[in-house]
Order: structure tokens, then sequence, then C-alpha cells
């Protein structure tokens, strides 16, 4: 999923976790599925928008030539504007659009 086009909310949202754990049967199995997808797209965003800086990275040595640069925060500005990969994550378990899978309780069926 692409986390620009996510509808997460922006802000911090009290959730019911007794809810929210129905679907694995475990609280801390929901927080962990939560937690892991929002390290994947933390870690996306952050390539994402180290690709584009990079793009202005001054090769130079020499320090005079330092200036703000409005492509360069505009940017940024954007990236801090998108929801926190917590609420992304979130939103995307609540929909129904993480797949997980627990090798233990796999095993265990068998």
């Amino acid at each position: 999923m692409d986390y620009r086009k996510s509808n997460a909310q922006l802000t911090t949202v009290t959730r019911d976790m007794n809810k929210m754990s129905e679907e694995t049967g475990n609280v801390y199995e929901t927080l962990m599925v939560i937690s892991k997808r929002s390290n994947q797209i933390s870690g996306e965003m952050k390539k994402d928008l180290e690709k584009k800086l990079q793009e202005f990275a001054s090769f130079n040595d020499n320090l005079e030539e330092v200036f703000e640069n409005r492509e360069q925060i505009e940017i940024s500005r954007y990236y801090e504007k998108l929801p926190k990969a917590t609420l992304i994550a979130v939103s995307e378990f609540e929909d129904n659009k993480i797949f997980y899978k627990n090798p233990v309780k796999e095993k265990n069926n068998f």
C-alpha cells in the first residue's frame, strides 16, 4: 500500500485494544503485527525521503556555499505532514489490509 494515499488519521485516537485483538486472539500479537508493519512503512518513508533529498546534496568542500534551499524545505515539510507510520499501520490493520501469520500457531495446528 502506498503510504501517501493512506486514509489514516493525522492525530492519535484512543482505541479499544480488546476489540482490535479479536482477530488474532491476543493483544500482544496484535501489537507485534502493527509494530512490524509500522517499521516497514517507516523504512519506506525514510528511503523515499533520502532519495529525494539526495538530489540536493552538495559534494563541494566549500562551506561558503551553504544556503537555504526552498525545494528541500518543501519536501521535508511534505513528509512531516504525512500521517505517522504507526497510524498508517493501525489503519491498515483495522481495514484488514495486512497479511500476517504466526508460525507457532501453524505448527500447533498440524
